[in-house]
């Protein structure tokens, strides 16, 4: 009997771009990458920029960094590259000054001090920002290459889930909802060798 489609085959009707998000596929076992949703914050000719969604630790931002006041939310790993620095998304928008849109109600960096200050006055909480140490980056077509590869689903995804933390079992979560196929990919156990 002949399947009507490729389980291994990836359909991406969507093309990578700044505010879209990269969903790996089930047999990527790089140890960053595993069952990950990556937010694209940069991308252009010369390469992509992005934080991993879904893989939070357990940290707080006060516990990196010892001048920052006390705030209830976790850290996620962003990625592989430069896992000594801290980078974050906000709704803020151009209150704090430097921001980099990303898409409607979500900016990427800006001015760090005006974070910590917007945090010591109380306009800023846990429900709009998220911290990542480190980042995922690309150099130019090489993400493409590895779309090519099938390794990643491109897809969308709205402000509100990129604002909320995840956790690990998001990565299921987003393929259930996107159709039979990828509800199978969602299915198939983290180690094949042990099923």
């Amino acid at each position: 009997m002949q399947l009507h489609y490729d389980f291994f085959q990836t359909e991406n009707t969507l093309q990578p771009q700044k505010g879209r998000i990269l969903i790996s596929e089930p047999f990527l076992m790089d140890n960053y990458f595993k069952r990950s949703i990556v937010l694209i914050t940069e991308y252009s000719s010369e390469g992509t920029v992005g934080f991993v969604l879904n893989k939070p630790v357990n940290m707080k931002v006060n516990e990196i960094i010892t001048d920052f006041p006390p705030l209830d939310t976790t850290v996620s790993l962003g990625g592989p590259v430069q896992t000594n620095t801290l980078h974050y998304i906000h709704t803020l928008g151009d209150i704090v000054p430097g921001s980099i849109k990303v898409i409607d109600q979500i900016y990427w960096g800006g001015e760090f001090e005006v974070i910590k200050r917007l945090l010591e006055t109380g306009n800023l909480n846990n429900g709009n920002i998220r911290f990542f140490l480190g980042y995922s980056g690309w150099q130019a077509n090489q993400l493409e290459d590895e779309l090519s590869e099938n390794a990643w689903v491109v897809s969308e995804i709205s402000a509100l889930e990129i604002i909320t933390p995840m956790n690990k079992h998001y990565w299921n979560m987003t393929l259930n909802r996107m159709g039979k196929k990828y509800r199978m990919w969602s299915n198939f156990p983290e180690n094949p060798q042990m099923n």
